[in-house]
């Protein structure tokens, strides 16, 4: 056995660039969740002067009103949560994982723009329920349907469409080990 760095050992990292990279990534993580945060109240404001202050004022009944408010939770916070990480995705690039170009971060943010009015119709529909039910038991309920609505999206392929991988960053791009040919 010999002492040394080897093939599968790791390369000693200075400690600078180590806290360096900690303090990126936890900067990145405030913003993202900072987005997300806001992007989730700022969607419930709109959802909720929609209902109140809109033509759908007439469709949304009183005890359907906080559905459209959980809609506008899951709109705004989506689209606060993906819009910093596909910015981030076509700005930073690696070997493996290209750079994400303007045509397909135009498209997937189109598809989430699309995915969004999907939501906020979802829960004008469970607001509905506001009719016949109280708008505690509304409220309940609603969460659950606007909660559970991508179960149906995610069945549709969408790597036909070129949105395969919506989610897949991978931040940390370093092989660690051997090499990748087989033996």
């Amino acid at each position: 056995m010999s002492v040394g760095s080897g093939v599968g050992e790791p390369r000693a990292r200075s400690p600078w660039r180590s806290l360096a990279r900690n303090i990126a990534f936890g900067t990145v993580l405030l913003l993202v969740l900072a987005t997300m945060t806001l992007g989730a109240y700022g969607g419930v404001a709109l959802t909720v002067g929609l209902a109140d202050d809109s033509f759908l004022s007439s469709a949304v009944p009183d005890d359907g009103r906080n559905a459209v408010g959980i809609g506008g939770i899951g709109m705004g916070g989506l689209l606060g949560l993906m819009l910093p990480l596909l910015l981030f995705a076509a700005v930073r690039g690696t070997e493996e994982k290209p750079r994400l170009g303007p045509g397909k971060a135009l498209l997937k943010a189109l598809a989430l723009a699309v995915f969004s009015v999907y939501l906020i119709v979802v829960s004008l529909l469970a607001a509905q329920l506001g009719w016949i039910l109280p708008e505690g038991l509304t409220t309940l309920l609603s969460f659950f349907v606007v909660g559970f609505s991508w179960a149906p999206v995610a069945l549709i392929p969408w790597e036909r469409f070129g949105l395969g991988a919506m989610g897949g960053l991978r931040l940390n791009s370093r092989v660690r080990g051997g090499s990748d040919k087989p033996d």
